[in-house]
């Protein structure tokens, strides 16, 4: 029985679209008003991250550290260590791209509760270009013991994100898009780091996804019950930890899995599920994400309809493959 309770609007097709990174910043604000432990430190991109209304209302709870993502990091394990609740977020590019011992030294190695926000990850950075297309995150991120790695799906779960993260007493890391993408989720629909949610039932293939790929999922889902293929999409807003229970019982339901994220394939989402079914219950598997390649400038559409990562084209791709 599913009881995610979708957003009428997407299931009518009529797609309302915002920006993961703005419900990020929406959360923020509604935990900083209930706890005054919560602070926020960027690397001059305050406003591109979604911390503007932060920065207005929390003046004297706000650190600009300059361009030095080094810095930020290792003075938001400093405001942990004297029980604060630092949000230390910068373009995902440069953090953890650029200060990523500086994460595994003097936040996880200590198990610092620091709240890494990697904002405009994917080529949904669009015109920024491959240097701030960061696309090997999460397996950076993954690969540290201690960490917790979110990415929500859309910017309704981007602010339960944001409240569930400031109350984990772990390192987190939450993965951020920069595009509008269309909301999927509601108000009342569940989020709890650790957990995956069947959207979709279906017995001939399990789409697992994560981040802003959700919603193609679920509109690829679409597209193949038309053919006659029935599809169950497992939404997986946590990377680490997986939800093992959820991801295997559809697993076993359908024999096949499918994996879809805007990241590289290698390392990444797919690779953390094919590591879970391997072994535990090996499963016929396909991974769909950026295959070993660095993003390029363009609009955000332009290159997630290049790379493969829409609707049509993961439906394309799944019924060739089955």
């Amino acid at each position: 029985m599913i009881d995610f309770n979708l957003n009428e609007r997407f299931l009518r097709g009529d797609f309302e679209n915002k920006a993961v990174r703005e419900g990020f910043g929406e959360g923020l604000v509604e935990v900083a008003r209930n706890n005054e432990k919560v602070v926020a430190l960027t690397g001059d991109v305050g406003d591109s991250v979604g911390l503007g209304e932060f920065i207005k209302e929390f003046p004297e709870r706000f650190v600009e550290v300059g361009i030095a993502e080094q810095n930020l990091v290792t003075i938001a394990s400093g405001m942990a260590s004297m029980g604060m609740i630092p949000f230390a977020a910068a373009y995902a590019a440069f953090s953890p791209g650029r200060c990523w011992e500086q994460i595994r030294t003097s936040i996880c190695l200590n198990n610092m509760p620091v709240k890494i926000v990697g904002s405009h990850a994917g080529v949904n950075a669009g015109p920024d270009g491959a240097a701030h297309q960061i696309l090997e995150d999460i397996a950076l991120m993954r690969s540290l013991p201690n960490m917790i790695v979110v990415a929500p799906g859309d910017s309704v779960e981007a602010e339960k994100v944001a409240v569930a993260c400031a109350k984990d007493s772990r390192p987190n890391y939450l993965r951020l898009a920069r595009a509008p993408s269309p909301i999927f989720s509601s108000d009342n629909s569940p989020f709890e780091i650790g957990r995956a949610y069947v959207l979709r039932e279906g017995s001939d293939v399990s789409i697992c996804t994560t981040g802003t790929m959700t919603a193609q999922a679920l509109l690829a889902a679409q597209i193949l019950e038309k053919q006659g293929i029935f599809a169950e999409v497992v939404h997986c807003p946590t990377i680490k930890p997986l939800d093992s229970e959820t991801i295997l019982q559809s697993a076993r339901k359908t024999g096949r899995v499918v994996t879809v994220e805007e990241h590289q394939i290698a390392g990444g989402f797919g690779s953390a599920v094919a590591e879970l079914l391997s072994q535990n219950s090996p499963t016929l598997m396909k991974i769909i994400g950026i295959n070993d390649r660095f993003g390029q400038s363009g609009a955000a559409d332009e290159l997630l309809d290049f790379y493969g990562l829409t609707a049509p084209k993961i439906a394309n791709i799944l019924a060739s493959w089955l």
